[in-house]
């Protein structure tokens, strides 16, 4: 049984702020179009984030913050899902941003032969894009306790095999600023 957890406790600094899964792409916000994309592949969804999770209540999801102090990044929200996963006996945990719109409707299928794997386009890994076993949420603690929050340091102690996904638009294109969004915007 996979579950996945959508990470939408960024500080979206290159925006201006805010909650960028919540902005709007040719009428519909990008967590909308995340959620239309994963929730068929697995069984249970999440939302991580900090803050007051009434501003998501619209989308029906759980809300997990951050089990560590002071937002130490996308990391801290995998564990967050891992635990939650666990919790609900979950096998596996998807991991996905929650300002990716393109991602592929076969992502969990294309991930899931291996124990743990992250998803690569473009000669690129996205180490945060990941289908990870519920055990890991103990070396990830681990990892993080001693303030290691690189994603590609967690992946590669989880022996992830590296999945690529090639396609136009980049399927794990994500939105980090205004030019991204209009961009965004000309591929939808």
């Amino acid at each position: 049984m996979v579950a996945a957890v959508i990470l939408a406790g960024g500080q979206a600094s290159r925006m201006g702020g805010g909650d960028k899964p919540l902005l709007m792409l040719n009428g519909q916000s990008l967590l909308a179009r995340v959620i239309a994309r994963i929730a068929p592949q697995v069984d249970a969804l999440a939302l991580n984030a900090n803050g007051d999770p009434a501003r998501f209540s619209a989308f029906g999801l759980p809300v997990l913050p951050d089990s560590l102090p002071d937002q130490p990044g996308p990391l801290a929200g995998i564990l967050a899902g891992l635990d939650w996963a666990a919790e609900q006996g979950h096998a596996r945990l998807l991991s996905v941003p929650g300002d990716t719109p393109f991602l592929p409707e076969d992502l969990v299928a294309r991930l899931g032969p291996a124990p743990a794997a992250i998803a690569a386009s473009g000669g690129r890994a996205h180490p945060v894009i990941g289908l990870w076993p519920v055990e890991a949420r103990h070396a990830l603690r681990a990892q993080l306790a001693q303030d290691e929050r690189r994603a590609m340091r967690f992946a590669a102690s989880q022996n992830a095999a590296e999945i690529a996904f090639d396609a136009t638009p980049d399927p794990f294109f994500n939105v980090n600023t205004p030019a991204d969004l209009r961009q965004a915007e000309i591929w939808t």
